[in-house]
């Protein structure tokens, strides 16, 4: 069955989560939406969703050095409590992400934390590849915003595939660590170093 983006849109006003959620879920209930409903329910993205946006003020600081000392991470993951901060689960997500980092060298961790200047510039870009590939007017907002959202995957943390599972997002693991761990879970900052680059 076609999964129209009008199902896909009432989904996530019912449920309230994102884009790619609702549609994964109304893949694999055949467009059922009661079915997608109790689908997300079982995989805990629901509880996810409600504990976004809740204050996260503890958390840890993790590092990780790779090739023999030539790159570098520090970051700072945030959740609700001391108790989630001390748990194995949350340690382990701390060390996959810092290694993720190591690996992909996200710039941003989302696009809205990317300057404007540089989202107009690559938009203007990716306007101007369209015109001169012979793409109609019309099209050429929707190419250019096809493409932003390719560079948003590669520049920006959340968005990037996560390096240990690349059928999920970095924004998809944390939400899986939220239904489990049951607090809300945040990037703080990272910080990314490696011999020889950016002296």
């Amino acid at each position: 069955m076609d999964i129209t983006a009008q199902m896909v849109k009432e989904l996530r006003d019912k449920t309230g989560l994102g884009m790619m959620d609702c549609k994964k879920a109304l893949t694999e209930t055949n467009g059922d939406m009661e079915g997608a409903v109790e689908y997300l329910r079982k995989k805990g993205a629901l509880k996810a969703a409600k504990r976004e946006g809740r204050a996260t003020s503890e958390g840890r600081i993790g590092s990780y050095i790779h090739m023999n000392g030539k790159i570098g991470v520090l970051l700072e993951l945030n959740c609700e409590s001391d108790f989630v901060a001390k748990t194995d689960q949350f340690a382990e997500l701390v060390k996959d992400l810092c290694m993720h980092v190591a690996a992909s060298s996200p710039r941003w961790i989302a696009p809205t934390d990317v300057p404007e200047e540089i989202v107009a510039k690559e938009k203007e870009i990716y306007t101007v590849q369209a015109q001169e590939a012979g793409k109609p007017e019309k099209m050429l907002e929707k190419i250019a915003e096809g493409k932003l959202k390719k560079f948003y995957s590669d520049v920006c943390f959340l968005e990037q595939p996560f390096v240990k599972e690349p059928d999920k997002t970095v924004a998809e693991l944390i939400k899986e660590k939220i239904a489990q761990l049951g607090e809300n879970i945040t990037v703080g900052r990272f910080c990314r170093f490696q011999l020889g680059v950016g002296n």
